[in-house]
């Protein structure tokens, strides 16, 4: 297992560097023309920005993903150059990939490998994917880490902390440390492809007997820290099925359903990540799970906090809600802080409170799905005084819009209360602890804390 790259004061220089260039100098020159009334040119802006943030790789491109998966979050042509990140990213040229193999795998790293392709077959934020083939014959992916990313991540780590501290000024109705801590934890972890392949092992487990959901293989003998091979699993992406026959896109939805519900509900894992790159449609509209970067492994009291509050919620029992909040970690409960928090959950939990079929947005545009609540909830909070949103409870809730953004493009007809009582039918802390327990020793995945 090689050592990863290291943290230093220069390579975080050269980070502030790049960022300040690539993307501030555009900024301002995008305000500027806002600012003037200049009739700006949304598509040249778009690509400029696509370039700049494609270019700097690491999290800030990351944020640019997260927003691609929201539709309407953006203008059109902003969101369709910056969805072309989450597959397309610009990638590094050979001499970077030679030297990346090389150094993990050894100078006779071709001979491991019946062939291996130069040209990278995806590129995203922290790495660039390549097509190879095994010895036997298997069709392989190699992920590798671009360069310096210990250093990249530990400066936009440190200028996200510098922008969550000015909107703690500007806005103090939510107090964001403890995202700025749980966003730090994950991303660390995103660096290191061990990990990842111990999570990889997870889902295998986890979604065995899962027809609809897919997982790579990884390969130990050609994997390291800063390097991942697996399997390679044919698919198209989940967005050229947005027009696909009802029945069709309603496949594919209950399978991101049943792949998303099941790992939380049974064994308190998520997938943290769930922007549109990260997924395919089968030939049988199964789908393939294809990055584990980001996971989230809950204690078994925060799962049941979940499973309470939606029953909560389902019979109108204000002490269980409580019960539920304070589980998750939020203190200093009030009732019209309660209530509060309710419009929101109402919101996210909404669908599988309704017996009956329909899309998830159920009528309502995308681009206003969630705003009316959005606004009303930072309204009140600001008249409240400050919440802290526990550090579990960031990734819980990212991960919940995102997959309702998976939902809103396929524009699907499900039983989402169906589904989900199906999901949590019979659940048992204990049991779930023990189960957890289990499964994470055998995977090599740390218990959480």
């Amino acid at each position: 297992m090689s050592s990863r790259e290291n943290n230093t004061v220069g390579g975080r220089v050269k980070r502030y560097a790049k960022v300040s260039a690539g993307v501030g100098g555009l900024a301002m020159k995008y305000a500027g023309t806002m600012l003037l009334g200049s009739g700006q040119d949304n598509d040249r802006y778009a690509g400029e920005l696509r370039a700049a943030l494609g270019g700097l790789k690491g999290p800030i491109m990351k944020v640019a993903q997260m927003l691609a998966t929201i539709p309407d979050a953006l203008p059109e042509e902003f969101a369709s150059q910056l969805a072309e990140l989450q597959t397309n990213a610009p990638p590094m040229g050979w001499p970077f990939v030679k030297r990346r193999m090389a150094a993990e795998l050894g100078k006779d790293w071709k001979s491991r490998f019946a062939s291996f392709e130069r040209d990278a077959a995806a590129a995203a934020s922290l790495g660039q994917v390549h097509r190879a083939v095994h010895l036997d014959g298997t069709p392989l992916a190699c992920k590798l880490q671009y360069p310096d990313m210990q250093s990249a991540v530990e400066a936009d780590l440190n200028q996200l902390n510098l922008l969550f501290s000015i909107h703690r000024r500007m806005d103090q109705s939510i107090d964001t440390s403890h995202m700025a801590e749980e966003i730090g934890a994950r991303l660390r972890e995103e660096l290191d492809y061990a990990l990842e392949a111990a999570h990889m092992a997870l889902y295998r487990t986890i979604l065995h007997d899962r027809d609809m959901i897919e997982v790579p293989n990884v390969y130990d003998d050609l994997s390291t820290q800063r390097l991942l091979t697996m399997n390679w699993l044919e698919g198209r992406p989940i967005l050229e099925f947005k027009e696909a026959d009802p029945d069709i896109r309603k496949r594919i939805a209950a399978a991101m359903f049943q792949a998303w519900w099941f790992p939380f509900s049974h064994f308190g894992a998520i997938h943290g990540d769930p922007h549109l790159g990260n997924y395919s449609v089968r030939t049988d509209h199964g789908i393939n799970l294809l990055d584990f970067g980001c996971i989230r492994i809950f204690r078994p009291e925060f799962v049941m906090g979940v499973v309470n509050l939606y029953k909560a919620l389902l019979h109108q029992d204000d002490d269980l809600a409580v019960a539920a909040y304070e589980t998750w970690g939020f203190r200093n409960l009030s009732k019209e802080l309660i209530q509060t928090l309710n419009i929101w959950s109402g919101f996210i939990y909404g669908p599988l409170l309704d017996d009956r079929v329909r899309t998830i947005a159920d009528g309502v545009k995308p681009s206003d799905y969630g705003r009316k609540q959005a606004f009303e909830v930072r309204k009140r909070l600001k008249e409240l005084g400050p919440v802290t949103p526990p550090r579990e409870f960031v990734f819980m809730d990212r991960a919940a819009i995102g997959l309702g953004a998976v939902f809103l493009h396929l524009d699907a007809e499900l039983n989402f209360y169906r589904l989900f009582n199906e999901a949590i039918e019979g659940f048992d802390l204990e049991t779930l602890r023990e189960r957890q327990t289990a499964v994470l020793q055998k995977c090599g995945v740390p218990l959480p804390v």
